[in-house]
This record gives structure tokens, sequence and C-alpha cells, in this order.
């Protein structure tokens, strides 16, 4: 059987939420309204796909979006054909990237990646530095500011990595860097950024936003 060439082997999952009105950024409500908290989750999120896709004219790698809210149809309007769109189904954070984890690995990447839309700063240099790293550490790692972190990418499919975990708290960086010093794997790691999450966030993306 002939080979198969120029497959990419690299895969960026970006999770996000349709922009619904009342249903995304709900801690920003009370500072921007149903309606501007959601305008303001469009805007971030079509900001991270504008680094992706600066990205993508430098690295073969496949994208997908994993969303929640909205359907598929509603997605693709909205950002494009150019991407693979998946719901991220129920269960906690951990249990949804793990889950995108396996369908990637399943798939045959050998390098993955897992960002969020919430920090203006991740840009594609930031993302391609991720993917260098990934050539000769288990794990990479973004930090966010409030204790977080931005971005994921591993190997292969390391399951306590996503269990156990504070999710939403200002310990899952540090609880995650644990279980992997544990685990005894080789980390990288990221600049630190911010996210933005609540009103005194917003200068973070006012920043980016108003230059």
């Amino acid at each position: 059987m002939q080979k198969l060439l120029n497959i990419p082997k690299q895969h960026l999952i970006i999770f996000t939420r349709y922009p619904e009105p009342g249903k995304t950024k709900t801690r920003l409500i009370p500072a921007l309204g149903e309606v501007g908290a959601a305008d303001l989750q469009k805007q971030m999120t079509e900001h991270t796909i504008l680094q992706v896709q600066e990205l993508q004219k430098i690295s073969a790698i496949n994208v997908e979006v994993r969303f929640a809210g909205g359907n598929w149809e509603l997605m693709q309007n909205w950002l494009g054909v150019g991407f693979v769109y998946q719901t991220q189904g129920e269960g906690d954070l951990g249990e949804r990237m793990m889950r995108s984890l396996v369908d990637a690995f399943s798939n045959n990447a050998e390098q993955v990646i897992i960002i969020g839309t919430d920090c203006p700063g991740l840009n594609s240099h930031i993302l391609a530095s991720a993917l260098e790293k990934l050539k000769v550490c288990d794990l990479v790692l973004g930090p966010a500011l409030d204790g977080g972190y931005y971005l994921i990418g591993l190997r292969r499919v390391v399951p306590e990595l996503f269990s156990q975990i504070s999710w939403g708290t200002a310990k899952v960086f540090q609880e995650t860097i644990e279980i992997a010093q544990k685990l005894n794997l080789l980390s990288g790691y990221l600049p630190s950024l911010a996210d933005v999450d609540r009103p005194e966030d917003l200068p973070v993306w006012e920043q980016i936003f108003c230059r």
C-alpha cells in the first residue's frame, strides 16, 4: 500500500461557545448586559480564530472547533466552513477536554493543543512556540494569570491531568503541574497571559481591541 504523505499530524482544538445573550460570559453581564457580554464572546472568539488562521499560514495543522450552545449550522455560518465542528458534549471541563483529546489521537494526531478564547494575548507566535515545544516535551502549558491555563498541549492522552482538578478555581495550573511531576512528564511552559472573565478584566480586552 502506498504510504500517505503530507497528512497533518498536528491538531488544534478551540473550545468556545455560541454567543447567545444570557448564556455566555455571564459573569460580565452586570457590566455589559446580556447582549454586550455575548458580543464580547463573539469578538474574542473571532480574534482567536484570526490568530489560528495566521498559524495555518506557516503550519500544516488540523483545526477543530468544539462548541457549546448553538448548533453545527449556526457555528459554520458564524466562523466559516474551514474548520471541523463538534459539540463539547456533557461533563465538566476535564471530561470535555479528555473526550476531544481521545478523538484527536484516535484519528492519528501526534500533537494536540487545546485552547480557549478568553486570552486576547494569545497569538500565532505563541501557538507556533507551543508546537515547537511539543516536539520535545510531553506536556505544554500556557499559564493564565488567574491560576488556570489558556493552552494545554500533549503528545498522548494522559487522563490523570483531567481528573481531580478544581476547575474554575485559581488552583488549576498548580494542580496540573503537580500531577505532571508525579507522572514524570517533561513539561514546557509558555508566557503567562491574562484572561477576560470578570468586569475587572475588561481593560485586558480593550488594550487589544482598541489598538
